[in-house]
């Protein structure tokens, strides 16, 4: 049985990706701040709110120790704060996006590396903010170039493991809904052309994600893809 390890499974893409795993026959391992009542008695679970970055690492050592192989690492777990601009954005907003989006994901592949387990394959849930810089982003896009960068590093450490950050398009999650969707259309553009854009349900783009994680590793890893581009 194929074996992977998911983080943020409470909502959106994360529950929807989980759902899509079990399907497909794999033993789930979640690393989350909520167990959806839903997965009960279904997956290994365990709770963590990765703001807590000194607590990651023993989480992840109780959900796996004594794991040799991982098949897939799916690093889900992500945080946007309302659009706003940079200049209105406070530092320790932005540290906590970088927190969760980048340092989080960190702790988890040095865990990987130290407990020598073997990872066939690490997508970590990137955005297109990461690379287009549209104003009211924030540290959010910051937080995703860096994620970026921090996979493409590691795929140059972990040479047996294939990596690459993506951006899953446009998806209905509660996240996107609060926080985009409800923003000012005429202060923040990208707010206009996301509402007028096609979107996914977090069961298809889980569906779709899955789909083509053979085609992903035909890009080099390390690699930044944009699922809309593929």
């Amino acid at each position: 049985m194929k074996k992977a390890f998911i983080t943020g499974i409470g909502s959106g893409l994360g529950k929807a990706f989980v759902n899509v795993l079990l399907k497909n026959g794999y033993s789930v391992y979640a690393l989350s701040r909520h167990l959806p009542d839903e997965f009960n008695g279904k997956i290994k679970f365990e709770k963590v709110d990765l703001l807590s970055l000194e607590n990651v690492y023993k989480s992840v050592d109780s959900l796996l120790r004594g794991e040799r192989v991982i098949d897939l690492v799916f690093l889900n777990a992500g945080m946007l704060t309302p659009l706003k601009d940079i200049h209105d954005t406070p530092i320790y907003e932005m540290n906590r996006m970088m927190d969760i989006n980048v340092w989080a994901n960190k702790v988890i592949l040095d865990y990987f590396i130290d407990n020598r387990i073997y990872v066939d394959q690490v997508v970590a849930v990137s955005s297109g903010a990461s690379v287009n810089g549209n104003r009211g982003w924030h540290g959010y896009s910051i937080s995703k170039a860096a994620l970026n960068m921090l996979i493409k590093l590691y795929s140059r450490e972990m040479t047996q493991t294939h990596l690459v950050a993506l951006a899953p398009g446009l998806i209905l999650t509660p996240m996107l809904q609060d926080f985009v969707l409800s923003a000012d259309e005429k202060k923040f553009p990208s707010v206009k052309r996301i509402k007028n854009s096609p979107k996914m349900t977090p069961e298809e783009a889980a569906e779709k994600i899955f789909s083509l994680l053979p085609h992903l590793k035909s890009f080099e890893s390390g690699s930044y893809v944009d699922i809309r581009k593929i």
